[in-house]
């Protein structure tokens, strides 16, 4: 079973609480194309690192765009990095323009991108993807070598004890190169 959460401390008192299972199941039953990346990847392929967020790579097109609305809309989803905190309200003239998606919903942060830093767009990323089983659905993840690529390029400290742990994972696995 895959347990994700968020460290108590480092969350502030008025967070929401970060429910992955439920938003996953969300954009799963709303049809959202999508491949996870990020933390929650990095949990999935073995990683014990704790994340605070959902990050996925999705296609932005304005179809995919309006299932991702669609799937979250009685969350109350805001555009988290905006100061007065939008509501999440697409237009067409909106989804033509938009590279990224970051929210927060009554489930949790989900940042949705539509390139991975070391990948590429959405397409790319997909193509890079394997898939992982849940008991709530079967999802698209990064593979362990897109997942280290991706990492390697944002290059924050996290990220690299992120590589430390994939590649201690491979190398035990003895996983092979894409």
């Amino acid at each position: 079973m895959l347990w994700i959460c968020c460290s108590r401390s480092k969350r502030r008192a008025n967070a929401m609480p970060q429910d992955d299972k439920a938003l996953l199941s969300r954009l799963q039953t709303g049809q959202v194309e999508l491949v996870i990346i990020g933390g929650v990847c990095g949990l999935m392929h073995g990683v014990p690192l704790v994340t605070r967020d959902l990050d996925i790579c999705c296609s932005f097109t304005k179809e995919n765009l309006r299932r991702l609305e669609s799937a979250v809309s009685d969350l109350h989803p805001v555009h988290r990095l905006t100061a007065n905190k939008l509501p999440l309200q697409l237009t067409d003239e909106l989804c033509s323009r938009l590279k990224n998606l970051y929210l927060r919903t009554n489930l949790g942060t989900l940042d949705c991108l539509s390139e991975v830093a070391g990948i590429g767009g959405y397409a790319q990323a997909l193509e890079r993807s394997i898939t992982y089983h849940l008991s709530y659905g079967d999802f698209r993840i990064l593979s362990i070598d897109a997942l280290i690529a991706a990492k390697e390029a944002v290059g924050r400290e996290r990220d690299r004890e992120a590589v430390r742990y994939l590649r201690a994972i491979k190398e035990r696995n003895g996983q092979q190169r894409e």
